[in-house]
C-alpha cells in the first residue's frame, strides 16, 4: 500500500488515549503514539504532509512554561514524555498533565515561530491496535509499575512499527514488529541480552530506546538498555513474533545510567549514533565495524566494545530527534526549565 492511502481504513472519532508516551512519525503524516496505560499503539492522521515547510531557527526557551500557560496550570503539573519531528519540521510532544488517576494525556505541536497548539484527540482519523499480553495494570516490581513499561519506545521503518517494552510473560522483555496499516498484532518476540556490567543474561529488562540500522545491508535494530548495554537484533529474527531471540551486545557504555533517546546520522561519510542519557551526557558512538564486533558474553567493568565520546556542550538533554541531515532537535534542561532548540549534529 502506498504512502498516499495508508489512512484509507482509519476511522473518525476519539482514540481514547489513557496515556501519551513514545512518539514516531510514519508515512503520510501519520503519528504513532504509545499508550502504556491503555496497552495500545494509536496511529493518528495529523495532516502533516508537507516536507520541511517551516524554515528559520528553532529556539523555544522555557517551553515547559509556555506549555503550562497554554494549559492554564504550572510547570510542576506538566511532564514532557517524548519528542518527534514531523514532515513539516514542526515538533510534536507527548505530554502528561497531572499524575496518577488524574493524568491527562496530550499531544502538542510546537513550530519554529514559537506557536504551541494542542493536537485534537477527538474527531480525528485514527487506527489502533491493542497489545495482547501487556503487564496487568497493578503489576509491580521493585516498587515500580510494570504497566508503565508496556511500551518504552517505538519506531517506524519500511511499513513496520517496532515496539519495545514488557509483557506479562516469564521472558518479559519484548520486541514487537507490527505491520502498518494495522491488521492486528502478534504476541511479540522475547529478547535476551548479555549485560556485561551485571555479568548476567537478562530477559526481564526492557529496551529503553531503539533505532533501525542496516549492518552490511541487512536490516537490524540497535537497542539500548539501562546501565548501558548497546545491542543489535536482526530484523528477520524478530519479525513474525513468538520464541526468544538473543541479541549481540556490541558495547557496554557504563552503569548507573539510563539511555533516554537516540538517533543515527551520517557525517563526513561515516555513520554515528547519538544517544542522550540520564547521567552520562550525550554520547557519540561510531558504528564503523559494528558488524564484526565480537559480542560481549562475559562480565566487564566500566566500558567495552564500541567506543564513544561525550559531547560536552550538550548538557541536560532529555529527548532528541533528527531535524534534518545536519541538525538535531533537542529538549534540554536549562535555567531551571526546559528549552527546545536545534543544534548541529556533532
Amino acid at each position: 500500500m502506498s504512502a498516499g492511502n495508508v489512512t484509507q481504513d482509519f476511522v473518525e472519532g476519539t482514540p481514547g488515549l489513557e496515556s501519551a508516551g513514545p512518539l514516531a512519525f510514519g508515512p503520510d503524516g501519520v503519528l504513532f503514539v504509545g499508550d502504556s496505560k491503555g496497552a495500545a499503539i494509536v496511529a493518528i492522521a495529523t495532516g502533516e504532509t508537507t516536507a520541511k515547510s517551516e524554515t528559520g531557527p528553532f529556539e523555544l526557551e522555557r517551553i515547559d512554561q509556555k506549555i503550562a500557560d497554554l494549559l492554564g496550570t504550572t510547570t510542576e503539573d506538566v511532564r514532557v514524555n517524548d519528542l518527534a519531528v514531523g514532515p513539516s519540521g514542526a515538533a510534536f510532544l507527548s505530554v502528561s498533565r497531572g499524575q496518577g488517576a488524574e493524568e491527562v494525556p496530550l499531544i502538542l505541536r510546537a513550530s519554529r515561530s514559537g506557536a504551541i497548539t494542542e493536537v485534537p484527540l477527538d474527531g480525528v482519523r485514527y487506527s489502533k491496535v491493542e497489545l495482547p499480553n501487556a503487564p496487568d495494570p497493578g503489576a509491580m516490581r521493585r516498587g515500580r509499575s510494570l504497566r508503565q513499561l508496556a511500551i518504552t519506545d517505538i519506531v517506524y521503518q519500511d511499513g513496520q512499527v517496532y515496539v519495545a517494552g514488557l509483557s506479562n510473560e516469564e521472558f518479559a522483555s519484548k520486541l514487537r514488529v507490527i505491520p502498518f496499516p494495522f491488521t492486528g498484532v502478534e504476541a511479540g518476540t522475547s529478547v535476551e541480552i548479555y549485560h556485561g556490567n551485571h555479568g548476567a543474561w537478562e530477559t526481564r529488562s526492557p529496551i529503553r530506546t531503539l533505532v533501525p540500522y542496516d549492518i552490511a545491508s541487512d536490516p537490524h535494530i540497535l537497542a539500548a538498555y539501562t546501565c548501558t548495554p548497546l545491542v543489535t537484533f536482526p530484523v528477520k529474527a524478530v519479525t513474525g513474533g513468538g520464541g526468544k531471540v538473543t541479541g549481540t551486545t556490541v558495547a557496554e557504555l557504563g552503569n548507573r545510567n539510563r539511555p533516554l533517546d537516540m538517533v543515527v546520522y551520517q557525517k563526513d561519510g561515516k555513520d554515528y549514533l547519538l544517544m542522550a542519557n540520564s547521567s552520562r551526557g550525550v554520547m557519540k558512538v561510531a558504528t564503523e565495524g559494528i558488524g564484526s564486533v565480537k559480542g560481549i558474553t562475559s562480565e566487564v567493568e566500566g566500558v567495552a566494545g564500541l567506543s564513544y565520546e561525550t559531547i560536552a556542550h550538550l548538557e541536560g538533554v532529555q529527548q532528541l530527534d533528527r531535524l534534518d541531515k545536519e541538525h538535531a532537535l533537542i529538549l534540554k534542561e536549562a535555567g531551571g526549565g526546559l528549552d527546545l532548540t536545534a543544534v548541529p549534529l556533532p
